[in-house]
């Protein structure tokens, strides 16, 4: 499958690379400080066409440098990655969601002067949602805190240098073990979206491809359901253990 060999995302003054190799790899990186916990099982991310990144290399060290720029420094020494996954697209469906992904982006950009604005950006969830949503994608239901369905009518996304705001979003798993989903996200032309829109599920306009809370300085990606599983893109699952009332960095 034919990707960019390298992504750059840029946040004012902050930057995250990898460089994808030409098997959708990415390359190696530094290694975890602590050693990976091995008692945890991570069979149910292997069985959703997921590998894991080993920790010597480049790839799983920007990703890892990546998460922890967002989190301020006391409270990163207390988290403790326990493994970083990256999907394989090895299935049928995920190649077509992956080529879809590159077919829209270059649509996206010919609309916006030659730039679909792609970023990496953190999406929190549970350990079930993360596999419905690499199996079958974003569901246009969600689970509210009464344990009752409701129509969902966005995806919130956190830009790539706020991952405390997706680790206090995050849910505990049955072991204790918390997991985000770090994705490729198409943003075209924005929009400032304030206030609630649970009643809205597309652009106010077709000038505009997503919303965010601040337009000079993003914190929040805002993604109608209308595009949910179209300009977003799953690559990477960091599952991580510790205390979770972080500060921003």
């Amino acid at each position: 499958m034919e990707l960019m060999n390298q992504i750059v995302e840029e946040d004012d003054q902050d930057s995250v690379t990898i460089a994808k190799d030409n098997n959708d790899g990415v390359p190696d990186a530094m290694s975890e400080d602590d050693e990976v916990e091995s008692s945890y099982s991570f069979d149910f991310f292997a069985k959703n066409d997921l590998i894991k990144v080993h920790e010597s290399s480049d790839e799983y060290s920007i990703v890892r440098t990546g998460f922890f720029s967002g989190i301020e420094e006391n409270s990163s020494k207390k988290i403790k990655i326990l493994a970083i996954h990256k999907t394989f697209n090895s299935s049928f469906s995920a190649k077509v969601k992956a080529k879809n992904f590159q077919i829209l982006a270059k649509a996206v950009a010919r609309k916006c002067c030659g730039d679909a604005n792609i970023k990496y950006a953190w999406y929190s969830a549970s350990k079930d949602e993360i596999c419905e949503i690499l199996k079958h994608g974003f569901s246009w239901y969600i689970m509210t805190a009464e344990n009752q369905y409701c129509y969902r009518t966005s995806i919130y996304l956190f830009a790539a240098k706020f991952s405390s705001d997706s680790v206090l979003g995050s849910k505990v798993d049955e072991t204790g073990v918390r997991h985000l989903l770090l994705c490729r996200v198409i943003l075209g032309k924005q929009e400032l979206v304030t206030g609630n829109c649970n009643d809205r599920f597309h652009p106010s306009s077709p000038e505009f491809d997503s919303g965010v809370d601040d337009l000079s300085a993003p914190r929040k990606y805002i993604i109608w359901s209308t595009y949910m599983n179209s300009h977003i893109l799953p690559c990477y699952i960091i599952s991580f253990g510790g205390p979770y009332e972080v500060c921003i960095a």
